[in-house]
Parts: C-alpha cells; sequence; structure tokens
C-alpha cells in the first residue's frame, strides 16, 4: 500500500455538523476528495444545499440535511438518514458551533446556556449517535471534534471577551479525551481540531476590526486558509491516522508559542 492510500476515503460516509460554510466546507471539500461519501447538515440547510451541489458537480456524493445539533430528535434522525442513503457512517466532524461576545459581567446566562447547549452537548449527542452504530455493526470509526485555541487561554480585558465559548470549547477538548477513552475498545477514535484564527462568516468581523492586532501574536503571521484546516481533518478521518486518539491538534500558526 502506498502511503497515499492511508490518506483515502473511498466507501466510507462522513457526516459534517456546519458543513454549509467555513471550516465545515473545506473540510467536507477535503474528505469528499478524498472518496467519501458526505453528509452535511446544519440548522441553515440553504448552505448545506450549496456545498453538496459543489461536492456532486466535481464527482462526489453528497446528502443535504437540516439539523439543530443540541436537539436529540433531529441529531437521530440525520444519523439515520445518512444510514438509509449510504449505507453506514464511519466519519463524523463535529464542527457545528456558536459564540457569544460580551464582558462577562454583563454575559446573559441564556446566551451560555445556548452556547453551551449547541457547541457541547450537540457535539455530544452527535457523536453518541455516530458511534451506536458503529457499535452495533462491530465497525471501527473516527470522530473529530471541532475545538479552538479559546480552550485554552482566556480573554485579554478589553479585547473580545467569550466566556462562555471559551467555557464550551474546554469541554469539547475534555468530552474527546473521555470518549476516545470509552469507546477505543470498540476501534473509534476521537480527536479534536483546535483552530487559531480563521476568516470565516462568524469571525471576520472580529478580523476586520482587530486582525492586524492579532497578526502579532502569530509566528507565521498569516491567518489560516482552507488548506490549512483540510489535511489535518483528513489525517485524523483517514488510516493515516490509525493509531491517533484523544488528542488535541492545535492548528494556529503557532499562535501558543508566545
Amino acid at each position: 500500500m502506498s502511503v497515499l492510500d492511508l490518506f483515502r476515503l473511498d466507501g466510507r460516509t462522513a457526516i459534517v455538523t456546519g458543513g454549509g460554510r467555513g471550516l465545515g466546507a473545506y473540510m467536507a471539500e477535503a474528505l469528499s476528495e478524498a472518496g467519501a461519501n458526505l453528509v452535511l447538515c446544519s440548522r441553515k440547510k440553504e448552505a448545506c444545499d450549496e456545498v453538496a451541489a459543489e461536492l456532486e458537480g466535481r464527482g462526489g456524493k453528497a446528502l443535504s440535511l437540516g439539523c439543530d445539533v443540541s436537539s436529540e430528535e433531529e441529531v437521530e434522525e440525520v444519523v439515520a438518514a445518512a444510514v438509509e442513503r449510504f449505507g453506514g457512517v464511519e466519519i463524523l466532524v463535529n464542527n457545528s458551533g456558536i459564540t457569544w461576545g460580551a464582558p462577562a459581567v454583563e454575559m446573559p446566562a441564556e446566551k451560555v446556556e445556548r452556547v453551551l447547549a449547541v457547541n457541547v452537548l450537540g457535539t455530544f449527542l452527535m457523536a453518541r449517535a455516530v458511534a451506536k452504530r458503529l457499535i452495533e455493526r462491530s465497525e471501527g470509526g473516527s470522530i473529530v471534534n471541532i475545538a479552538s485555541v479559546a480552550a485554552f487561554k482566556g480573554s485579554r480585558p478589553g479585547s473580545i471577551e467569550t466566556a462562555g465559548y471559551n467555557a464550551s470549547k474546554g469541554a469539547v477538548v475534555s468530552l474527546t479525551r473521555a470518549l476516545a477513552g470509552s469507546w477505543g475498545q470498540y476501534g473509534i477514535r476521537v480527536n479534536a481540531i483546535a483552530p487559531g484564527w480563521f476568516p470565516t462568516r462568524m469571525s471576520r468581523g472580529v478580523l476586520d476590526a482587530k486582525g492586524d492586532e492579532f497578526l502579532k501574536g502569530i509566528p507565521l503571521n498569516r491567518f489560516g486558509g482552507p488548506d490549512d484546516i483540510k489535511g489535518v481533518a483528513l489525517l485524523l478521518a483517514s488510516d493515516a491516522g490509525a493509531y491517533i486518539t484523544g488528542e488535541t491538534v492545535v492548528v494556529d500558526g503557532g499562535q501558543g508559542v508566545w
């Protein structure tokens, strides 16, 4: 087997939550190019429709669905639809996420609850639903959770304060380790990616306002682009990463070095 064959995903099916834009769309493109069938889902189905059409236009196979990942019922419906359409699910990328910025003393409790519901509960519900199918079929698989460098740091006063988001991504890192320990016996690998600053629809407003300041803290002196996340996602999803589990890979241009 060629080393490049380790990265092939032919015949496998991947669910990518939040797959209609930004990092989710980039990772979906990578997995599709490697041969996987793609199931894209998010609250805004129209965005997933567009990405699915693009993937199919390039010769891939894709299914677009609406889903609020904090809803147990909707999560189960997505996984069932993926199994019905493609026969199974071997890969999950838990990318759906939201944030809310405000000084911690002013942050509304309901906003923190919503961030935690999507970023933590949603990650768990989708991972559990996929893991159940993998265990039933006695097949291994790969779950890739999307955390953030915000999991490892706080907010500088006067900067962007996102206490609920930071807490949620720290929980994703911890959840990743917990699930890896529980499901390793079934051949299910669970890892996380912690991106730094990537220009996306969610981050663009912040980067437009403070991008020059943030660049000063990045040794590579640039923000992340599509290719910077694609390779890492493919490594963790494929057999190339078959002996990696419970880890969080930081992709931030060296932001944590200084």
